[in-house]
């Protein structure tokens, strides 16, 4: 199927995917309802995708759209917590839910024929959630549980400090989780009013993979969200636009008591619509995304300086990130550091060999369409896909722009973002930067 933008309101479009058919309603309301149905399926995959996420949280609340993500299962006008518990284990089914920087999403997954009882559940708890005082302040006991399990795992920790250190006063910078103030002093009326003006109709995107047919998932959602539907509003668009992000930190250190010593290294880098994330892909992949990258092979094979070494990439709407973590012993630190930034200098004078350029792109292309196999996966594809862009390609349109990427491209692009001097973050037995080997200064100035 070819790229569309969004089509009036009440239009069925139609097309196929990577194995399945998708079509895709939009309800006067603004709901958007995209179906793909899978031959040989026996099971049905429902997504409610909401276009909230962390950066879209006040100060105040932050925290507040993974706060809803515990809450919402606590009991709706039509089910207590106990009841919506029961009603998915009796058909074996799962139920859960997550939440990112830019989305959330509400999921279950059950056999086919209990198609219509998981759009039910789904939509009663997005919709009727009661939010009432007493679970408000149980779930903030467990909320506030999750985040000290972050601030345990040094990974989770800096992760969360690179991003706050890299994106300044952007909310990208803010951790999904919210802070241990935010959530102690979130109240009850608070995030009421967080959800009732935020999860909306047009804000909504319901993905069902699956043994579906479309007509059955629009009959369900009438039955089960119906009286939500009532309104007539256009969704909205994806989000656009170029971030102004401050107040960029050099250097951000979390002294922990672990044995080991934990580097994060950050760029800024291009948003999920420039496209040259193709090419951001392909860099990444011969950078440190796989085995037989270089950060792989200079520092742990080689070396030996680390068990854990690797690069990844994050495309926001309006910016992004292109991020390596290496994991070592305190006293390893400086020399991964050196070997981190001779990778780094090395790419960008010389780009990538012709070799690690189709490596690179065969990675990407493996992983796209194994990663599809899965019914998750293809959930997540379709309704981000919906949220972040408003339209859909096929898998071979992406296969195409991933071959069409070229050496020139990556080792311009190299050049533009390895030349910069990077944002660092450490996580360690560290009392502060002046502990620090020689080595992290010279990366970030």
């Amino acid at each position: 199927m070819t790229a569309r933008r969004h089509p009036p309101v009440g239009v069925l479009q139609t097309g196929v995917l990577q194995g399945g058919t998708l079509q895709r309603s939009v309800l006067p309301s603004g709901l958007r309802v995209l179906t793909e149905q899978l031959p040989g399926s026996r099971s049905a995959l429902v997504g409610m995708w909401v276009a909230v996420g962390s950066r879209d949280e006040p100060a105040a609340v932050a925290g507040a759209a993974h706060y809803l993500e515990h809450l919402l299962f606590k009991g709706t006008a039509r089910r207590s917590a106990v009841e919506i518990a029961q009603e998915i284990d009796a058909v074996g089914g799962e139920l859960n839910a997550f939440t990112t920087k830019e989305h959330t999403c509400y999921h279950a997954h059950v056999l086919d024929s209990d198609l219509e009882l998981a759009v039910d559940l789904v939509c009663d708890v997005l919709g009727d959630a009661l939010l009432e005082e007493s679970d408000v302040d149980t779930e903030r006991g467990v909320v506030l549980e999750e985040i000290a399990m972050r601030d345990d795992d040094p990974e989770e920790l800096v992760h969360d400090e690179l991003c706050a250190a890299l994106f300044g006063s952007h909310p990208l910078a803010r951790p999904v989780l919210g802070t241990e103030e935010s959530v102690t002093g979130m109240s009850r009326e608070a995030l009421y009013r967080f959800y009732r003006r935020r999860y909306t109709p047009e804000r909504m995107v319901l993905t069902v993979v699956g043994n579906v047919t479309h007509g059955a998932v629009l009959a369900a959602v009438a039955r089960g969200f119906g009286h939500h539907l009532t309104g007539c509003a256009q969704p909205v668009q994806p989000r656009r636009g170029r971030a102004e992000v401050n107040g960029r930190r050099a250097l951000a250190v979390c002294p922990d008591s672990s044995e080991q010593a934990h580097l994060m290294l950050g760029v800024r880098a291009v948003d999920r619509h420039d496209d040259r994330r193709y090419v951001l892909g392909v860099l990444n992949a011969a950078l440190g995304a796989g085995m037989s990258s270089r950060l792989f092979q200079q520092v742990r094979e080689q070396r030996g300086l680390a068990y854990s070494v690797y690069s990844a990439v994050d495309c926001y709407a309006d910016i992004g990130s292109l991020s390596i973590y290496a994991g070592c012993s305190p006293g390893r630190l400086g020399e991964v550091a050196a070997v981190v930034g001779d990778v780094l200098a090395d790419l960008a004078r010389d780009g990538l060999s012709d070799t690690e350029l189709a490596r690179g792109k065969g990675q990407l292309r493996g992983g796209l369409v194994l990663g599809l196999e899965d019914a998750g996966s293809r959930m997540t594809w379709i309704g981000t896909a919906e949220l972040d862009h408003g339209e859909h390609h096929t898998v071979e349109h992406e296969l195409r722009r991933i071959d069409a990427v070229t050496q020139e491209q990556v080792g311009d692009l190299a050049r533009e973002l390895l030349r910069r001097p990077v944002t660092a973050a450490v996580v360690g037995p560290y009392a502060g930067a002046e502990d620090l080997p020689d080595e992290i200064a010279e990366l970030t100035s």
